[in-house]
């Protein structure tokens, strides 16, 4: 599947729709659930919402995430009223050991313009960009550009963004901006974080 990752883009500029996507795992490890939330892009209110409860679909291994979590999120994006323009994932897309993370199995599976947005990185070296707000620096492994390191808050830990599929690296950036008026962590990120907790909660 990775050859069909279009890790070109240029992607949608001015989305009406951005939707975000997590997974919360229950502490034993063998129930999880997986939400997706809407954002409306300009105001960023939630338009839209689904979850997808369930077992993992592959056993735990290091950077096969994807497999695990594919099917309860794909379950969660068939239950939308509002197809999103924009799929944001928490985790990473080229900026994976085998350079094709969650975001592109998302995007190449639904054909949507899919982002990357992790926390902490898998792979690949950096320099700390600057301090400021939008400041960034390149993420770079073997020589390879796989995605960038961006400051979404003044003096905050940075973001990891890397494309999925169908986006621009710039876009990419700038989309992820967009989404963070007032956090480290884009909106997106923010309240599909919240959903698929409380999904988890009330299923265990």
């Amino acid at each position: 599947m990775r050859p069909l990752a279009d890790l070109v883009g240029p992607g949608p500029t001015a989305p009406a729709t951005v939707a975000g996507l997590d997974v919360a795992y229950a502490e034993s490890g063998d129930r999880l659930a997986a939400a997706v939330t809407v954002l409306d892009a300009r105001t960023l209110a939630v338009v839209d919402r689904a979850v997808g409860v369930g077992r993992p679909a592959f056993p735990y291994v290091p950077g096969l995430f994807a497999f695990r979590e594919l099917p309860a999120l794909l379950d969660a994006l068939e239950k939308l009223t509002v197809r999103p323009e924009l799929l944001v994932c928490d985790g990473h897309g080229l900026a994976h050991p085998r350079r094709f993370g969650l975001a592109c199995h998302l995007g190449v599976v639904t054909g949507l313009p899919a982002i990357g947005v992790g926390k902490t990185p898998l792979v690949g070296e950096w320099d700390p960009p600057a301090a400021r707000r939008g400041a960034w620096s390149p993420l770079r492994d073997g020589g390879e550009v796989i995605g960038r390191v961006l400051r979404t808050r003044d003096g905050v830990k940075p973001v990891f963004v890397s494309v999925g599929h169908r986006m621009s690296l710039d876009n990419a950036c700038a989309r992820v901006l967009a989404l963070t008026p007032k956090y480290r962590l884009p909106e997106t990120t923010r309240t599909a974080d919240r959903l698929c907790r409380e999904a988890l909660a009330a299923a265990c």
